[in-house]
């Protein structure tokens, strides 16, 4: 697995922080290997047409959060139908990906990566407002409390997570207390909070056609 998603931020030529702490090491393979899998170190990639770009930015974006094929395009789908009714197609689109339950858990700090993120809140480890919530696409709003339930806590996975909590920074749009080990969210995301490998605008033009 591993190896799997090295693989992809090397095709796409990005990091993708899909390891966690290993994409912030020299042990990262886009900075060892920076050239697509299977693909000779000195030879020139070939220049993408424009259906080949706009499909890698929909690719780089959809590993970045993730998300299944099926996932991702119901979310730009959906927003594609809204047209006219939707004054910023691309934030609410950043919005909605980054409200989700298990990005949520990855950005105030929980979680080294979000597909561990993803993990956590299938196993129930997270109440938010007090109620038990294991679905990863959930989306949270103004207001709501994330809260690592108290017997999770206690688990090797969680057993140094208050002192990572200190340590951390999280987003603007979140607040996290590491002696709680609770999160809120204290407004709605914009694309100033986000920083997406994906060019949004192609995103949704690959999905027009």
């Amino acid at each position: 697995m591993k190896n799997n998603k090295c693989k992809i931020c090397r095709r796409q030529g990005v990091k993708l922080f899909l390891k966690g702490e290993r994409c912030l090491s020299v042990k990262c393979s886009v900075i060892r290997k920076p050239y697509p899998p299977g693909q000779k170190k000195k030879r020139r990639a070939r220049a993408l047409s424009e259906y080949g770009q706009q499909l890698r930015e929909k690719q780089k974006m959809r590993n970045w959060y993730n998300l299944r094929e099926r996932q991702f395009k119901n979310y730009v789908n959906k927003i594609l139908s809204s047209r006219g009714k939707v004054q910023d197609p691309s934030s609410l689109l950043i919005k909605v990906l980054e409200t989700r339950l298990d990005n949520v858990v990855f950005k105030l700090g929980f979680s080294s990566s979000r597909s561990l993120a993803k993990q956590m809140v299938s196993h129930g480890h997270f109440l938010v407002n007090n109620k038990p919530i294991n679905v990863p696409s959930y989306l949270v709003k103004k207001g709501d409390k994330i809260t690592l339930k108290p017997n999770s806590a206690k688990k090797k996975l969680f057993q140094n997570i208050s002192a990572v909590l200190k340590k951390y920074a999280a987003p603007a749009w979140l607040e996290v207390s590491a002696d709680k080990l609770e999160g809120k969210v204290l407004r709605d995301p914009g694309p100033q909070d986000a920083t997406p490998p994906g060019e949004i605008s192609s995103i949704f033009e690959f999905y027009s056609k």
